[in-house]
C-alpha cells in the first residue's frame, strides 16, 4: 500500500527570502484554527508565515516546533495544520553548503536526519538520511554507543522503525566511519534491538567477506543475557578447538554469572564459571572456578597422556561504611600446582610463572569499650607449586587488648618510670595442617594436624636519665597450650627409639627480660656560607641493650638409649609455637644508627635558604655478645644502609662481617680473625640493589620528575606487566589528542618519541667458606616506547650476568586503530616461547568481531 506521507512542495513566495513581505494580507476575521495550533508552540529566527490558502505555516532559519513530547528543530519547517503534518529540512548558507540539519526528538528517542516528514495524528514519519545514537551495554568505562544511519527510515509507531540501506557502527566519526555493518533492510526498536536481513562488514567503504544472512544486534541498556562467542583455532596435538565461548546471565541487580568453556576435537575440554556481585555501601566481590581436562595426542600412541587441572579464586571486600566495628574479607587462590603452566587457554598465560598460591578468609571485630579488644578469626592457605607442599591454618584465632597504664590517668602526659609502666594481653590459637597436593581434600590431610594456643602478656616502661639518655625496660610472659605431646623410649626388641604421641591437654610457660639505653648525638661541620657545601650534619643514635632468657629444664624429660645413657628431650616438640629453651640466654646488644646530610648552596640565586641533600639516609651497625656461650661469644657484625646521593636513584646495601676465623672445613673457630693472620673481620656476605626509572622528559631541556611521583619499587617479575586485556575489555590502550597523556602540540611525534624505562639492579656476594663468589648479579628492565600517539611498544626482560643468560623476555606491540585495537605479544625465546596476535573492535557491543592467532602451546615445548 502506498504511503500517504509525501514531501510537500514549498511555494515560490516562501523562497523569496525572510525580509520580503507577502502581498496577501491576512484576513482579520479568519476562521477558527484547528485544535493543533492551540497546543503547539513554534518560532523561527527570520521568517514565520501563515498561509490560509495552503493551510500551512512556514518557518525559516532556526525554526523550532514543540508539541507534547515531540521536539523538532531545523533550518526550514513547513506545517500543514489541517492534516496535522510537518516537514523539516536543511537550508543553504552563503557558501551554498547545507546547514541546520533537522533534529527530531520524541520522548527519549533522538534522530538527526537530512529531512523528515511527520504526522502528529498517526505518529508516523518518513526520515531521509537519519542518524541516531543508541547507548547500549555497560562496560568498565561506561555505556557504549551504537550509531545507526539509514538512507530512508519509516517510523511505524513510537517503538518501531523500518530501515532501508542502513549502516551500523561504533565509530565516533559517523560521517566517514572507518568501519560499518551494512544492512539492506532492518527493523529497529530503539534501546532494545535491531533485526536485520543480509548484513556484511565494510572497512573504509570496502566490503569484506564477513557477512551473515541475518543478524541481531541487542541495544538494551544495562546488563543483558546473551551468548559469548568463542575463539577458533587449531592445536596439532589436540586438534581444532573453540575457546572462551559460553553464556552471560545477569541474575539480578547485584549479581551476575558467566559460564564459558573450551572444547578440542581430541576430547580435551575445560570450563570456567565467574560470578561478580556488589551491593553499594556494603560489599563487593567475585568468584571464579576453573577446570580443565587435557588429553594429549590420541589413545594408542606412545605420547598419549591425560591430566586434569583446577583453580578456585574468590575475592570479597566489605565497604568500611557497612560496619565500623566488624569486617569480613576473603582472598582465595587455590588449585592444581601446574594449573597455569599446563593450561592451554590464552587468558592463563600471564600467570605461568606463579610459584605460590595463597588464600585468606578472615572476620574481625572490635569491642570499643575500654579496654578495647580486637579479635579476628582467619582461615589461611599457602601452596608451593614447585614442591606441591600445602600449609593451612583452619582456623587461627587472634585477640589483643589495648595497652593499659595502670599507674597513670588515661589522658595526660605520663612521666617517670612508674607512670609509664604498661602491659597488654593477646592470645593466638590455631589448627595447623601440613599436607601435600596428593592428600589435599582427603582424610589424610588431617592426620598430622597440630592444635595449640599461646597467651602472652608483654610489660614495659621507659624513662629519661640525665636528661639525654632514654631507658626502656621490658619483659614478656607466655603460656603455651597444646593438645598433644610426645613420649620417647628405647625399645630393646626393636633396637630403636620409639616416639609415642600422647593426646590430651598440656602446657608450658616461658618468659624473658630486657633493657636498653640510647641517646642521640648531633655533630655539625661548618665550611662557610660562601662555599658550595656549607655544612655537613652527622646524627648518631647509639643503643645498648641487654636481654635475658632463663633455661626451662623443668619441661624436659629423659630416656635411656641403647648405651645406657640418659638423653634429654621435651614432650612439647610438636608445639606450633616452638619448644621451651633448654639453654639460658644472656646477651648484650650493640647498635649504632647514622644519618648524614649536607647543606648545599642552591643554584637558584633567588633562594634564601640552602638545600638539604641526604648523603646517607641510613647506615646501621649491629652485633651482640652472648655471655652464656662457651665460645664464639661475639656474633657477626651486620651492616645495612641506604643512600640517594644520585637524585631519584635509591641505593640499598648490606654486608656481614665475621670477627672469627674459620678452619680448613669452613667452620667457625674460637680464634679472632686478626690473630689468624687476617683482618679485623671477614666479609662473609654483601648485597647491593637499586631500582629507578628514567623517561624521555628527563633528557629534555628543563625536564623534571613529575609531581608526586614515588620511587620505583622492585617490580614483581612473576607476572607479565603487558597483560593482554582480552576481547571484551573496552578500555583503550592509548590516550587520544586532548586526553590526559596525549600530545596535542606534536600529534605526529616528528620531533620526539616519548618513552620510559624502569630498571632494577641486584648483586650479592658470598664468602662464608672463602668461596669469594658472586651469587647473584642481574639487571631487570621493563619499559614502553610510544612511537606515535597510536603506536606503543612495551618490553620486559632482564639479564643474569652470573649465568650469562636472559630472563623471561616479552615484547608487546599495541596499535590504536580508532574503532579497532591491535596487539601482538611475543616471547622470542625460553621455556615460555610464544606469540599471540589480536585485532578486534574496541566497543563491547561488537567485541565478538575479532580475529586471534597464536603460536602452539608452550606446555608442549621442552
Amino acid at each position: 500500500m502506498k504511503d500517504s506521507i509525501t514531501a510537500p512542495l514549498i511555494p515560490a513566495d516562501f523562497l523569496k527570502g525572510p525580509n520580503e513581505v507577502d502581498s496577501v494580507e491576512v484576513d482579520s476575521a479568519s476562521q477558527k484554527q484547528p485544535l493543533l495550533l492551540d497546543k503547539i508552540k513554534y518560532k523561527a529566527k527570520d521568517y514565520v508565515k501563515l498561509s490560509q490558502k495552503d493551510n500551512k505555516i512556514y518557518l525559516y532559519d532556526e525554526a523550532e516546533i514543540y508539541y507534547q513530547d515531540t521536539e523538532l528543530k531545523a533550518g526550514v519547517i513547513v506545517m500543514d495544520y489541517v492534516k496535522n503534518e510537518v516537514y523539516a529540512g536543511r537550508i543553504k548558507d552563503d557558501k551554498g553548503e547545507y546547514t541546520q540539519l533537522p533534529f527530531f526528538k520524541q520522548g527519549d528517542n533522538e534522530v538527526r536526519p537530512d529531512s523528515i516528514r511527520f504526522n502528529f495524528d498517526t505518529q508516523k514519519a518518513l526520515i531521509w538520511n537519519s542518524r541516531t545514537e543508541q547507548q547500549a551495554g555497560v562496560g568498565q568505562l561506561g555505556s557504549d554507543a551504537m550509531n545507526v544511519y539509514a538512507e530512508i527510515t519509516k517510523k511505524e509507531n513510537d517503538s518501531v522503525y523500518f530501515l532501508s540501506e542502513g549502516k551500523l557502527t561504533t565509530s565516533k566519526d559517523t560521517a566517514d566511519p572507518d568501519y560499518y555493518i551494512r544492512v539492506r533492510k532492518a527493523k529497529f526498536v530503539p534501546k532494545k534491538k535491531i533485526i536485520a536481513g543480509f548484513s556484511n562488514m565494510y572497512i573504509v567503504d570496502v566490503p569484506t567477506p564477513i557477512a551473515l544472512p541475518f543478524a541481531y544486534f541487542p541495544l538494551s541498556q544495562g546488563r543483558t543475557a546473551g551468548l559469548i562467542f568463542p575463539t577458533f583455532g587449531n592445536d596439532p596435538q589436540r586438534g581444532y578447538f573453540l575457546q572462551n565461548g559460553g553464556y552471560y546471565l545477569p541474575i539480578s541487580d547485584y549479581v551476575d554469572l558467566s559460564v564459558m568453556g573450551d572444547f578440542y576435537t581430541n576430547g580435551s575440554y575445560g570450563f570456567r564459571g565467574q560470578s561478580i556481585y556488589a551491593k553499594r555501601y556494603n560489599f563487593r566481590g567475585n568468584v571464579n572456578v576453573s577446570y580443565e581436562n587435557l588429553v594429549r595426542s590420541q589413545k594408542g600412541f606412545d605420547d598419549y597422556s591425560r591430566t586434569s587441572n583446577y583453580n578456585i579464586r574468590i575475592s570479597h571486600t566489605q565497604d568500611p561504611k557497612a560496619s565500623p566495628y566488624s569486617r569480613f574479607s576473603a582472598s582465595v587462590n587455590l588449585g592444581s600446582s601446574q594449573y597455569y603452566t599446563n593450561s592451554l587457554n590464552q587468558v592463563n598465560r600471564n600467570n605461568s610463572q606463579t610459584n605460590t598460591f595463597a588464600s585468606s578468609i578472615s572476620y574481625s571485630k572490635t569491642f570499643p569499650a575500654y579496654p578495647s579488644v580486637n579479635a579476628s578469626l582467619t582461615l589461611s592457605h599457602t601452596q608451593n607449586s614447585r614442591t606441591q607442599a600445602i600449609n593451612m591454618s583452619l582456623p587461627t584465632l587472634q585477640a589483643s587488648m589495648e595497652r593499659i597504664f595502670p599507674f597513670a590517668k588515661r589522658e595526660g602526659i605520663k612521666k617517670g618510670i612508674i607512670q609509664n609502666v604498661n602491659f597488654q594481653y593477646d592470645v593466638n590459637a590455631q589448627n595447623s595442617i601440613t599436607t601435600t597436593e596428593e592428600d589435599f581434600f582427603t582424610s589424610k590431610m588431617f592426620e598430622d594436624a597440630r592444635i595449640g594456643a599461646r597467651h602472652r602478656i608483654p610489660i614495659g616502661t621507659n624513662f629519661k636519665v640525665a636528661k639525654y639518655l632514654s631507658v626502656s625496660m621490658n619483659g614478656s610472659y607466655e603460656d603455651v597450650w597444646t593438645l598433644e605431646t610426645v613420649r620417647r623410649r628405647y625399645d630393646a626388641e626393636q633396637e630403636a627409639v620409639v616416639t609415642d604421641t600422647i593426646p590430651g591437654f598440656d602446657r608450658f610457660n616461658r618468659y624473658n627480660l630486657g633493657a636498653s639505653i640510647g641517646t642521640v648525638v648531633y655533630g655539625t661541620f661548618n665550611f662557610g656560607e660562601d662555599k658550595k657545601i656549607q655544612a655537613i650534619r652527622h646524627v648518631m643514635r647509639p643503643s645498648i641493650g641487654y636481654s635475658y632468657t632463663p633455661s626451662f629444664e623443668q619441661f624436659y624429660d629423659t630416656y635411656t638409649d641403647e648405651d645406657g645413657e640418659d638423653v634429654q628431650y621435651t614432650p612439647f616438640e610438636t608445639s606450633i609455637y616452638g619448644r621451651p629453651s633448654l639453654t639460658r640466654g644472656s646477651s648484650l646488644n650493640f647498635s649504632l644508627q647514622n644519618t648524614l646530610e649536607a647543606k648545599v648552596r642552591d643554584k637558584d640565586s633567588t633562594a634564601t635558604e640552602p638545600k638539604k641533600v641526604s648523603i646517607l639516609s641510613n647506615l646501621t651497625f649491629s652485633t651482640n655478645y652472648n655471655f652464656e656461650a662457651d665460645s664464639l661469644k661475639l656474633s657477626p657484625i651486620n651492616i645495612s644502609g641506604a643512600t640517594e646521593i644520585i637524585k631519584n636513584v635509591p641505593i640499598n646495601f648490606s654486608a656481614t662481617l665475621d670477627p672469627y676465623a674459620i678452619d680448613n672445613n669452613g667452620r667457625r673457630i674460637n680464634t679472632l680473625n686478626v690473630k689468624n693472620g687476617g683482618g679485623l673481620a671477614r666479609l662473609t656476605s654483601a648485597r647491593l640493589n637499586t631500582g629507578f626509572s628514567i623517561n624521555s622528559e628527563m633528557f629534555q631541556k628543563g625536564g623534571k620528575k613529575k609531581s608526586g611521583e614515588q620511587p620505583i619499587e622492585e617490580p614483581d617479575y612473576g607476572a607479565n606487566p603487558f597483560e593482554l586485556k582480552g576481547a571484551r575489555d573496552a578500555e583503550p590502550h592509548f590516550k587520544q589528542g586532548d586526553e590526559e597523556g596525549g600530545d596535542v602540540d606534536n600529534p605526529l611525534y616528528n620531533t620526539k618519541v616519548p618513552w620510559d624505562m624502569r630498571l632494577t639492579y641486584v648483586a650479592t656476594y658470598g664468602n662464608r667458606n672463602r668461596e669469594k663468589e658472586i651469587t647473584n648479579h642481574s639487571l631487570m628492565f621493563t619499559g614502553n616506547i610510544q612511537l606515535s600517539p597510536k603506536w606503543e611498544v612495551g618490553f620486559n626482560s632482564g639479564y643474569d650476568f652470573k649465568n650469562k643468560g636472559f630472563a623471561d623476555t616479552r615484547f608487546n606491540f599495541k596499535r590504536d586503530l580508532s574503532s579497532f585495537r591491535l596487539s601482538f605479544d611475543w616471547t622470542p625465546f625460553g621455556r615460555y616461547e610464544r606469540w599471540y596476535f589480536f585485532i578486534g573492535i574496541k566497543s563491547s557491543l561488537l567485541s565478538d568481531l575479532k580475529w586471534e592467532n597464536r603460536s602452539q602451546p608452550f606446555s608442549g615445548r621442552r
